[in-house]
């Protein structure tokens, strides 16, 4: 199977979100608070955090040559939780644009095979559009009011 390459698109284009966000908001709006215990600034870093997973599980893919996913749950949000709140607001920012844009650059060049497999595991590893529009609907939703 030959994966649809118009993932490539899809996650330009939430990275093309998130850093429109980031240029637009103030100091202030990277505090704002993003439910119960985030905030715009955590709800980004934990964007960046993510995307680095994905490229840390790329470098792992690709060097053993075959599907080979580090191990990692859930309950990393609620243990980092602490660290990301301790990351100046506009740091987070940044990471998460830089690292979705370094992620995006890394997907669109992999190889299709791997691609293919990582897919198959999991499409939201491929399709990171996916968990980054929902987090800025979030953000957006929260900055609205």
């Amino acid at each position: 199977m030959t994966l649809d390459r118009s993932f490539v698109e899809r996650n330009h284009i939430a990275t093309n979100r998130i850093r429109t966000l980031v240029e637009r908001l103030s100091d202030a709006e990277l505090q704002q608070p993003v439910g119960e215990h985030w905030t715009v600034a955590i709800t980004l870093a934990h964007l960046a955090f993510w995307d680095r997973r994905v490229l840390l599980g790329l470098d792992t893919v690709e060097r053993e040559g075959k599907l080979t996913i580090p191990v990692i749950d859930l309950s990393v949000n609620d243990l980092s939780l602490p660290f990301w709140a301790a990351i100046p607001a506009r740091m987070a920012a940044d990471l998460a644009v830089t690292t979705a844009a370094a992620l995006d650059e890394r997907l669109a060049h992999f190889p299709p095979a791997l691609l293919d497999e990582l897919y198959a595991h999991n499409k939201r590893w491929v399709e990171r559009a996916l968990h980054r529009d929902a987090h800025v609907d979030e953000v957006e939703a929260a900055l609205k009011g």
